[in-house]
């Protein structure tokens, strides 16, 4: 057995599970958070959530005290992280303690123990926060009670998959506060927004949802560029919104807060940053701060979004990464799949 040694001695503590180190976890310091529990769910081939969820932990954890645990999607032979097996996340009994989810994952074919802890979750009513990917987080024949794996997304989250909206790779997205809801708490002090991620489509939102945030098309990937004129961004698609959720027993409802960002190069930006710590803060009835601190713990050095396929599927053997290598202290490096355009307005390793 692997320990993990925590490093910031009074910030946060890493903690080996049993067994291999197969998710991990992190003790809140003093904060708002005390004593709540947030499982944050990576799994996805294409927008490196893997990067993202320790980073959010590290920040819930140390700068609002809330106990984080982040479970990620492994190979087959449980060896080493492999976003591409759409089967591989580990740790889904982490939900049954769980005071909120936060997930990230991408067409997930969801096991047997994912269906039991995930529809236990549900049907207790419990929070859920959701981005970029999970609005089409699952797929199968499988359901979690009366929700199927395919209508995860639009039955939870208030939407499901739809199109890009924006070029994909070309097209930037530049979130436009909703003029009806610039007061609400989960907008303090988000000011700017951008990621490099093109603008979904959205168009099954129904009254059950709020929105709080529109996607502006923006002409290249620079946070400097112009909004496209035309119809594309009249009107401009959803881009981050509230949504309350029946859950499968049909006996309880639930809220849950989604946004259509959410590669690891958008959590550059920011107030992208604070609008998910902002929605943690709402949908545990906690007052959100009027500037909420979300500096980095450990630097976050993102890779550009895209596939690793075919001829390049082996990058995440070659890698070898483990849950350790996402902890306290620890940064990974960056890595670019093919194709990936030149995107200069982020951090890199040196």
């Amino acid at each position: 057995m692997k320990f993990v040694c925590g490093v910031m001695v009074g910030l946060l503590s890493l903690v080996a599970v049993q067994g291999e180190e197969k998710w991990l976890s992190f003790a809140g310091k003093e904060g708002p958070g005390k004593g709540k529990k947030v499982v944050l769910v990576s799994g996805d081939e294409e927008y490196r959530s893997e990067e993202t969820m320790p980073m959010l932990a590290k920040i819930l954890s140390a700068r609002h005290g809330f106990d984080t645990v982040v479970l990620f999607s492994w190979s087959a032979d449980g060896k080493y992280i492999d976003p591409n097996h759409q089967g591989g996340v580990i740790g889904w009994e982490q939900l049954d303690e769980a005071d909120m989810m936060i997930i990230g994952t991408r067409m997930r074919v969801p096991s047997d123990e994912a269906i039991d802890h995930m529809t236990k979750y549900l049907d207790a009513g419990k929070p859920v926060i959701g981005f970029r990917t999970a609005t089409h987080a699952f797929l199968g024949k499988k359901t979690f009670g009366s929700i199927s794996a395919n209508d995860w997304g639009l039955k939870v989250l208030g939407e499901r998959w739809v199109n890009h909206h924006g070029r994909h790779k070309v097209e930037g997205a530049r979130g436009i506060v909703e003029k009806e809801r610039d007061q609400h708490p989960i907008l303090n002090s988000v000011k700017d927004v951008f990621g490099p991620s093109d603008v979904y489509g959205v168009k099954h939102l129904t009254d059950r949802g709020t929105i709080l945030m529109r996607g502006a098309v923006t002409e290249t990937l620079d946070p400097g560029s112009k909004n496209v004129e035309g119809t594309k961004n009249n009107p401009m698609m959803p881009l981050a919104w509230l949504h309350t959720y029946t859950s499968p027993s049909g006996e309880k409802t639930g809220r849950a807060f989604c946004t259509t960002m959410g590669a690891s190069v958008d959590f550059v930006s920011e107030d992208l940053r604070r609008l998910l710590v902002n929605a943690v803060y709402y949908l545990f009835d906690i007052k959100v701060p009027e500037k909420v601190n979300v500096d980095y713990v450990d630097q976050l050095y993102p890779s550009f979004y895209g596939f690793w396929r075919g001829k390049h599927a082996g990058i995440w053997k070659e890698r070898g990464l483990v849950a350790s290598d996402f902890g306290l202290g620890k940064v990974v490096e960056a890595v670019e799949p093919p194709k990936s355009p030149k995107w200069e307005f982020r951090p890199m390793k040196k």
